[in-house]
């Protein structure tokens, strides 16, 4: 049986220890600092990421050049006889399409899984993707089985501030002013490829609230409830934890993963934002 080698990037939220924990390989996503570029834990830090995003430092996120992503393939490629390839959302980034094109010269060792996932989902991508291999399952099927689970994710997002909002084009400097002053916190949604709009509420309370609901709902109707519950958050852990204690006790009997956002999507909602999310649970490895 052929040896697979699983790779993803770092959007995934999955760290550089993580990984060697998992066994798997990662590509760090670089981002550009006042036009000087950084790479995702290698040369950023979490810590050193949000101390420039607050000090309204100029951020951006950017893709691996092709030549990094190949050297990745070829040092995997010394050890395992084929790879499974899992980057963040092609409607979210261009590496995936990136990653694709590249693919097709090396003969088919490559696959290149468009799941539609990022951050904690695209976490539980990879998660079950080494999961299947120990299972037994080869490089096509373990790619037909992510495939056919892509859009069975869901993440709910609400924010602190709607000051990078603003900043990234989502809201209008208009409604960004009143928001501020009515205390509107956004709760916008993660399925697919798109980040939307799906409620605008008056505090946190009530976007807590919001989010709770709608996962409740998805976990009920979407998923009969057979999922991978998780929380998430940007910046404060401390506040994290009173967060993940929320998500537990409305969802009792569920193990909930709690993991920071992804700087990817931190970049473009801020510190402070807290998130709720789930992917169905794959049959193959009930």
């Amino acid at each position: 049986m052929n040896k697979i080698a699983v790779i993803t990037d770092s959007n995934s939220g999955i760290t550089l220890k993580e990984a060697k924990d998992l066994g798997i390989f990662m590509i760090s996503m670089p981002f550009y600092i006042e036009e000087e570029v950084f790479f995702e834990e290698l040369t950023l830090s979490q810590e050193d990421f949000y101390k420039r995003l607050t000090e309204n430092a100029s951020i951006s996120t950017s893709q691996p050049s092709p030549a990094s992503v190949k050297e990745v393939w070829e040092k995997a490629l010394e050890e395992y006889d084929e790879i499974l390839h899992i980057p963040m959302s092609s409607g979210l980034s261009g590496s995936c399409e990136m990653a694709m094109m590249l693919a097709e010269s090396y003969r088919g060792k490559v696959h290149v899984l468009d799941n539609q996932r990022i951050s904690v989902t695209q976490r539980q991508a990879v998660y079950d993707a080494v999961h299947l291999i120990e299972k037994g399952k080869n490089a096509q099927e373990i790619k037909e089985i992510l495939l056919r689970e892509k859009l069975e994710a869901s993440i709910y997002i609400t924010v602190d501030t709607l000051k990078y909002l603003k900043k990234g084009g989502r809201v209008t400097p208009a409604a960004a002013a009143l928001g501020t002053v009515l205390n509107v916190k956004p709760v916008l949604s993660i399925r697919g490829e798109k980040l939307d709009s799906f409620a605008k509420v008056r505090g946190w309370k009530s976007a807590k609230k919001t989010m709770l609901d709608a996962m409740e709902k998805d976990i009920r109707e979407r998923f009969q409830g057979e999922v991978h519950l998780m929380a998430a958050y940007t910046g404060s852990e401390e506040e994290a934890l009173s967060w993940k204690k929320e998500v537990e006790d409305r969802f009792p009997g569920y193990e909930v993963q709690m993991d920071p956002l992804s700087l990817s999507v931190a970049c473009h909602i801020g510190p402070g934002a807290l998130a709720i999310a789930c992917s169905r649970k794959v049959k193959e490895l009930n």
